[in-house]
């Protein structure tokens, strides 16, 4: 299930060194465009009437490009190495540009076997110096999985969307706005969080009171037309027999709410506290609402999780998807490369095998906690086979760092309540003896697709956290590489 994701839009600079063909320069600047636009991303770039060939070389076209982009606000910028291209002028677009955005290098292919007589680009040799010019005014920058290549070619293709994609997470967290309903469990660690050191990092965190909350939602009618239009909605997203018709109604009287306060906020994501008060205070479970809210790209994380949430956020904007929050729930009794991913039952329906179904809360309840007729909402299936994309970010001594890791959800004879699929990661003994019993938190977040590679580049690269995978040889060191076989 597709979630609605902003268009990428990317500022290019033809890097061009006027002594090598204009002609092989403006044939490679055209093509680059071309598969740019197909990849779907908005290309901003010097015209032919801009500068010779639309390509840039001088100090005078470097400058104009620069405030070209900063006028534009592109997300990204991507430098092609023409030819040689000249290393000044790109860092120069960089310089005047200011917008620290990432920023992707690749460099054209001779079309043919050197010759003495035809001409030829050296675009091999101009990417290094378009890097080291880089690297003396402190840019940091990617390199696109096959650096020097085609535009016409399906390498460039998936290049140009990896970096989108990079381009996405890093844009959509420095400006987010997390949503904070409530308090952490008391009795969790887990969810503290340094809202200041987030603050630099760039998401603000927006709070409200759960007593507030439940004060605007004790106040809404039965009869109100968006509650019942909103009870149909359920009605369709999920089997809702099991339960009475005032718990539905509570159910969509808090959507109601949360749907106006995410918006009045201009929220990106929420955490909500998801237990016990709001059972015995208002008398239903939010995660009903919380899984359609994140089926529609508003993640909600459980537990007031804020971290969770900023990481449900960068998996969504990685992946085009939803994400959901799960527990690094139980080690599979005879296979040690399967991991029960489980929550209470909040995941996106469209993470279901099956139909799901609403019931009462299968921890709250039977351990007295909540009684059942306050405790309706969790939503209960089990996940589908897919290609899975978990990651975490965490704080420790002012520093963040991320975990990323593939696996495979298959299906297993083992079953539990709530939602939850068996994941197969190959090294998962390794995973979770040196990376996250030594550095993350029970919470991590998911979303379909492999898409660890956009996550790695995104934390490590542009966001400056220390970044985590099972098998790297030193952990927490982020290298300059697409992992995972990315």
């Amino acid at each position: 299930m597709p979630v609605k994701q902003p268009k990428t839009l990317l500022g290019f600079v033809p890097a061009s060194r006027g002594f090598f063909s204009k002609e092989l320069a403006a044939k490679m600047r055209r093509a680059s465009v071309q598969a740019m636009q197909k990849v779907g991303v908005q290309v901003v770039v010097p015209s032919e009437s801009d500068m010779p060939n639309g390509c840039v070389e001088t100090l005078a076209q470097a400058k104009k490009c620069g405030a070209m982009f900063r006028g534009k606000g592109v997300h990204g910028i991507v430098i092609g190495a023409m030819n040689f291209g000249d290393e000044q002028s790109a860092a120069t677009v960089v310089r005047a540009a200011a917008l620290n955005v990432p920023i992707l290098l690749f460099g054209g292919q001779e079309a043919n076997a050197l010759t003495k007589e035809t001409p030829r680009r050296d675009a091999f040799c101009g990417l290094i110096s378009i890097a080291e010019a880089l690297r003396q005014i402190g840019a940091p920058y990617s390199i696109a999985p096959t650096p020097i290549g085609f535009p016409e070619e399906e390498a460039f293709g998936r290049g140009i969307d990896w970096f989108a994609r990079v381009c996405r997470v890093v844009r959509g967290v420095r400006g987010a706005r997390y949503g904070q309903v409530g308090a952490r469990p008391e009795a969790f660690w887990t969810c503290r969080f340094d809202e200041k050191s987030l603050q630099k990092l760039g998401p603000t965190t927006v709070v409200l009171d759960l007593s507030e909350a439940i004060g605007a939602m004790s106040k809404l009618k039965d009869n109100d037309p968006a509650v019942k239009r909103i009870m149909k909605q359920i009605d369709a997203y999920a089997d809702t027999s099991l339960l009475v018709n005032a718990s539905l109604v509570r159910i969509a009287k808090l959507e109601l709410f949360l749907r106006r306060w995410a918006a009045e906020n201009e929220l990106d994501a929420m955490a909500i506290q998801c237990w016990t008060s709001i059972q015995n205070n208002f008398g239903a479970c939010s995660c009903t609402t919380m899984s359609r809210l994140t089926d529609e790209g508003i993640p909600c994380a459980c537990e007031a999780d804020i971290l969770g949430t900023l990481s449900m956020h960068a998996a969504q904007l990685a992946s085009g998807g939803p994400a959901a929050l799960a527990d690094w729930n139980n080690l599979h009794n005879d296979d040690d490369q399967l991991v029960n991913l489980w929550h209470c039952g909040v995941f996106p329906a469209s993470f279901a095998k099956d139909r799901p179904r609403l019931n009462t809360h299968g921890v709250l309840v039977p351990s007295g906690a909540t009684p059942a007729d306050k405790s309706g909402g969790v939503i209960e299936f089990v996940m589908k086979e897919s290609d899975l994309t978990l990651t975490r970010v965490t704080q420790e001594d002012g520093r963040f760092k991320a975990l990323v890791e593939h696996g495979q959800v298959e299906a297993n004879a083992a079953e539990t309540f709530g939602s939850y699929g068996w994941c197969r990661i190959p090294h998962l003994g390794r995973l979770y003896r040196d990376v996250v019993l030594n550095h993350f938190p029970h919470h991590v977040a998911m979303t379909h697709g492999n898409v660890g590679n956009v996550l790695w580049e995104a934390f490590g690269k542009y966001l400056g956290m220390q970044v985590y995978h099972g098998t790297q040889s030193t952990p927490g060191v982020y290298t300059p590489a697409l992992p995972f076989g990315g």
